[in-house]
């Protein structure tokens, strides 16, 4: 098997318990990812990662495949090593459980630099920013990237600051969609170092893969989303979805 996307579904969040179940428009949000998921292209499998009897009854009733995991897990990448550490893999894919508005075709951008560059390990997806308030906005992540599209820094700061005298006119923000590939191998790497010095600041886990020297590609969508961190996260999601706009 090439390529798996995992879903890891934990019931227990801080801001917002049970958010995986949340109802939207008669389907449980996680419902939506899974459904979303199923039509990217270079998916040879796709499963629920969860920890909770709860989550994995209703993934099952609508037709998921699902392992359950151990609740001590701290993230959601040591949730999928626990899955895919028994499987004959070689790509796997972190497809956010938060994400109901995630494209089939985002899964696929952020999966084929490494189905193309062996020497690539890891890879994310980036948006151009163009609301001026999401650039000031601490949740949502910032990230600068060098001439071939790997990532140089990520910060909830705004980067890159525009010096006073710049003679640039029209800067570029980029901010960071929280979907990520990597080859298996490395995803246990990543798994065995102690968090980083800049990550345990910012509160990034991606900053430990570069604190240690390795790189990240970066792929460029045209696409949006909104994940569901808090109720008012739902009912803005809930929202477009009635008015029928387009990320």
């Amino acid at each position: 098997m090439e390529v798996i996307g995992v879903i890891p579904a934990r019931w227990a969040s801080s801001r917002f318990e049970g958010k995986v179940l949340a109802d939207i428009h008669g389907k449980p949000m996680l419902q939506h990812v899974w459904e979303r998921s199923k039509g990217a292209l270079l998916l040879d499998d796709l499963i629920i990662a969860c920890d909770d009897e709860r989550v994995a009854k209703v993934a099952h009733n609508f037709g998921a495949k699902v392992v359950m995991t151990s609740k001590g897990h701290l993230s959601g990448s040591d949730r999928i090593s626990e899955v895919v550490y028994p499987l004959d893999v070689r790509i796997v894919v972190n497809i956010q459980a938060d994400e109901p508005m995630i494209r089939p075709v985002m899964i696929d951008e952020v999966t084929r630099p490494l189905l193309e560059d062996t020497s690539i390990f890891v890879s994310t997806l980036i948006k151009r920013i163009e609301d001026p308030e999401e650039i000031k906005d601490p949740n949502i992540v910032k990230v600068v990237i060098d001439e071939d599209n790997f990532a140089l820094y990520f910060s909830r700061a705004v980067i890159p600051y525009r010096a006073l005298n710049s003679e640039i006119k029209q800067l570029r923000y980029y901010k960071h969609l929280g979907l990520y590939a990597y080859t298996k191998d490395f995803l246990f790497t990543f798994r065995n170092l102690p968090p980083s010095y800049l990550e345990k600041i910012e509160r990034l886990e991606q900053l430990r893969i570069l604190e240690n020297g390795f790189r990240i590609k970066t792929v460029e969508t045209k696409f949006d989303t909104i994940g569901v961190d808090t109720p008012e996260d739902l009912e803005k999601v809930r929202k477009y979805w009635l008015s029928g706009e387009k990320l």
